[in-house]
């Protein structure tokens, strides 16, 4: 079809001196001509308005409204931040107004009031901007379904963000009921950083559903890529030991720009480049912040509305990944990765927060934090060039999600259970759902199942004249305030005093401080007083150190992505090519590699092993990443010790394993071949690992979306520890009298897949028995070694030096040793 654009909406877009992208016209042909879409575009392309002016067109060509009162609900936006909710409302409320619309536009998060929800219950808006949670909540209410009724368009925005979580099948449950409630609505989803496009749309729209279109965006967005550079590498390093060492460069730059992100991976690491950019630059308080996702609410909205230039503006904001898909703030000058991105598409997404507008540069700026990660940065930009993207896999069958959804199912109007069985079935995450697995999940609903028939609080529903119903109104209010698949951490809440709240911590740390204990937190060092009730009172502390809170979740792996980059370089240098500052900057380290070793090509296993005081290391590098290592050392720890009974260490990073013994460990090329062999993968991991433990603490993730423990009610939480306590409860009591009960399976998958990453270790193996396996004894540690060794010497420095002191000591004998060793082979 040829699509006529109605006068109002080119002279709008003329007025604000844009022009009509060819994807965005595709979008609205798309969407007008009855069709499901995925949109794919850079960030800063005008993608949202691709998404959002199809529902726009649809209502311009229909008839003039004949009442005063606002068209009823046509357009759910749905985003997964609330922090994207209001900024992301305030633009479709000014364009629908800029076009004569009679619309309303508005957000229903966790932060609406209670008045507001209760009147959208009543009348929703035209465009509602909502997270899955709360458009889950909107499904249990009776009222707002029979609106629902008339509803156009779902739009899916960052989709890549849900798409491979336990939220994105939430989503696709929401998804499929709002079908099933109106037969001709159109989902679109919008996305900037993906690679498995196809795969992405069909788990949007569902995989029964006609052929989504698939409209790409304008040209690839140029991204510019630099790397600070230290003046001299060490050629023995480890994690971390540049650590804050560039940061005079980065201070230079924020000064030389309007106005600069500065991203960090971890909120530790936010916390640690805060306060040194304050420390050592003291001209820049009060126009430098501090955001992450651990910071109370009041104080992330104030930095965000400074980063609109707000109350005085910003010159820098530190910030994790609580601003990768940003408010909508205007483009800053430049943004600054603080250490290795860790994946492809992670750098491309926080680029684009520069230059955040159509045919404009994004430029990012990395700060290597060890000699390896200017590699990385070399690698990374080279994929970027490529275009390659980190894909995402879709979550199959998360039976906890499945029993959540069927009490919010039953809670507004009931369900006959065969038509909410097939509504299930047209969801990718449940189209191969069984009859068994079907009538399981019915069967804990109804009674709890096997092991909890007994307790009446675990049959949830009842048939009530052949529709599925919750069994009371305790019952209902219950789930509706615990719905939701994010779960808590197990944190404490810090506040001075007079109760001002600064945000919270996990629990594990506070609970190693004794009072009067000095941390870092919120950019502050401060003195703990008290610790009460899950609340940790706090006042300033005169000292300018303290300790740095850890929060899980800081170790990211390396992508596939990024890894097979980084091998690429190495080839690259195992040739003689060093192209680029980074590879030149790090060419007398990979040079010692050489000499001591073999640098590692793809088309090959290096091996290495060496003796260190006394004792036998062996280091093996599949560049697999992090999990998949921690997987791999584990099962071949547990394979030496069956060709001969040891004790084997493992100790892993993204490049490779170290596994030491007192022992000699075996080096020759056969032997290893045997070791690396698939067969038999699954049953050594399962046996290596504790997996019964690594299940029981995944368990209590499960228990809490399938309704079995429950976070409380507003103001009366229930602390973590209870939940804890409850959740392995229930573990042992499934354990001992429902050992079917799909969940316990499901919690072993979720270990193997998510924390152990099965599948990339299984990759791995498949990929050695292709590869030749070298096998290098080194005189001294190697460069790609001692990073490996460093690490486990953590768990062995029990005097009163520090690790770090430990570690650059051994570095300088090393050095000193291998320079011995050059002479002596020259």
């Amino acid at each position: 079809m040829t699509l006529d654009l109605p006068r109002v909406l080119t002279d709008w877009y003329a007025s604000r001196g844009w022009t009509v992208f060819d994807f965005q016209h595709h979008a609205w042909e798309a969407y007008l001509g009855g069709r499901d879409g995925l949109i794919f575009s850079p960030t800063g392309t005008g993608k949202t308005f691709a998404a959002w002016l199809g529902p726009v067109l649809e209502r311009l060509r229909g008839p003039e409204p004949t009442a005063e009162s606002p068209d009823p609900i046509r357009v759910v936006w749905v985003t997964p931040l609330r922090a994207l909710a209001s900024d992301t409302a305030r633009a479709l409320q000014e364009s629908a107004d800029a076009l004569g619309l009679r619309w309303t536009v508005e957000t229903r998060t966790g932060d609406t009031t209670s008045s507001v929800k209760s009147r959208q219950r009543k009348r929703l808006p035209t465009a509602l901007v909502t997270t899955p949670e709360s458009l889950t909540i909107l499904l249990t209410y009776p009222e707002t379904l029979r609106q629902l009724r008339g509803l156009r368009c779902v739009v899916c925005d960052e989709w890549h963000e849900l798409l491979s979580t336990k939220r994105g099948v939430q989503t696709e449950l929401a998804l499929s009921r709002l079908r099933a409630c109106a037969p001709d609505l159109r989902v679109w989803g919008v996305s900037a950083t993906l690679g498995n496009l196809d795969t992405a749309a069909r788990v949007l729209v569902g995989p029964d559903r006609p052929e989504p279109a698939m409209i790409r965006g304008t040209a690839d967005k140029p991204i510019e890529i630099e790397c600070l550079l230290p003046e001299s590498v060490d050629r023995y390093p480890w994690a971390g030991h540049i650590g804050t060492a560039l940061s005079g460069q980065v201070i230079d730059r924020v000064r030389a720009a309007e106005s600069t992100l500065v991203f960090t991976n971890t909120r530790s690491q936010a916390e640690i480049w805060f306060r040194e950019i304050v420390r050592k630059a003291p001209d820049l308080i009060g126009r430098v912040a501090l955001h992450h996702g651990s910071l109370d609410r009041e104080l992330r909205d104030m930095v965000e509305r400074m980063l609109k230039g707000e109350e005085g503006g910003l010159k820098c904001v530190v910030s994790t990944s609580s601003l990768d898909l940003g408010v909508d703030f205007a483009p800053v000058d430049q943004v600054i990765q603080i250490g290795s991105p860790k994946g492809v598409a992670r750098i491309v997404q926080r680029a684009g927060r520069s230059g955040h507008r159509p045919g404009a540069v994004s430029r990012i700026v990395g700060v290597p934090t060890h000699a390896f990660e200017m590699i990385e940065f070399a690698g990374v930009r080279d994929a970027v060039a490529r275009g390659e993207l980190e894909s995402r896999e879709p979550i199959a069958k998360p039976l906890d999600v499945l029993v959540q959804h069927l009490v919010t199912a039953a809670m507004a109007e009931g369900f006959d259970e065969d038509a909410l069985k097939a509504e299930v079935r047209s969801t990718w995450a449940f189209h191969d759902l069984t009859d068994r697995d079907w009538a399981w999940a019915m069967d804990f609903v109804r009674r709890g199942g096997e092991a909890l028939t007994v307790y009446p609080e675990y049959a949830r529903l009842v048939d009530i004249g052949g529709l599925m119903k919750v069994a009371s109104r305790a019952i209902a209010t219950r789930h509706r305030m615990n719905i939701g698949t994010i779960v808590a951490d197990d944190a404490v809440k810090v506040a001075y005093p007079n109760g001002k709240v600064l945000g919270s911590i996990e629990e594990s740390f506070v609970a190693r401080l004794n009072i009067g204990d000095r941390f870092v937190f919120a950019g502050k060092v401060l003195e703990l007083k008290k610790l009460r009730e899950m609340t940790a009172t706090v006042e300033r502390a005169r000292s300018v150190r303290g300790a740095v809170p850890r929060w899980n979740g800081g170790k990211m792996p390396l992508s596939t992505q990024l890894a097979s980059a980084v091998q690429d370089q190495l080839r690259a240098a195992a040739a003689g090519v060093y192209e680029g500052p980074e590879m030149a900057c790090v060419r007398p380290l990979l040079e010692l590699q050489e000499t001591l070793s073999v640098i590692p090509t793809p088309d090959a296993l290096l091996i290495e092993h060496a003796k260190v005081r006394g004792r036998h290391h062996v280091f093996v590098f599949p560049f697999a990443g992090r999990l998949a290592h921690e997987g791999l050392g584990a099962v071949l720890s547990l394979r030496l010790s069956r060709l001969s009974p040891r004790s084997v260490t493992a100790v892993v990073n993204d490049y490779g394993i170290e596994l030491s013994c007192d022992e000699p460990i075996e080096t020759d090329a056969e032997t290893w071949q045997e070791l690396l062999v698939r067969e038999g993968l699954l049953d050594d991991l399962l046996s290596a690992v504790n997996a019964a433990e690594f299940a029981r603490r995944q368990f209590r993730e499960i228990a809490r979306i399938a309704g079995l423990t429950h976070q409380g009610y507003p103001g009366r939480q229930v602390r973590t520890r209870h939940l804890q306590a409850s959740s392995d409860m229930f573990f042992d009591v499934f354990r001992e009298f429902d050992p079917q009960n799909l969940l316990l399976f499901q919690a072993q998958r979720e270990v193997l897949d998510q924390q152990l990453e099965l599948s990339r270790l299984d990759r791995a193996l498949e990929r050695a028995a292709s590869l030749s396996i070298r096998v290098m004894e080194t005189p001294v540690l190697s460069p790609l070694a001692f990073p490996l060794y460093a690490e486990s010497l953590r768990a062995t420095t029990v005097t009163s030096e520090s690790w770090e002191d430990r570690v650059r000591k051994l570095a300088a004998q090393m050095e000193a040793r291998s320079h011995r060793t050059y002479k002596a082979r020259s």
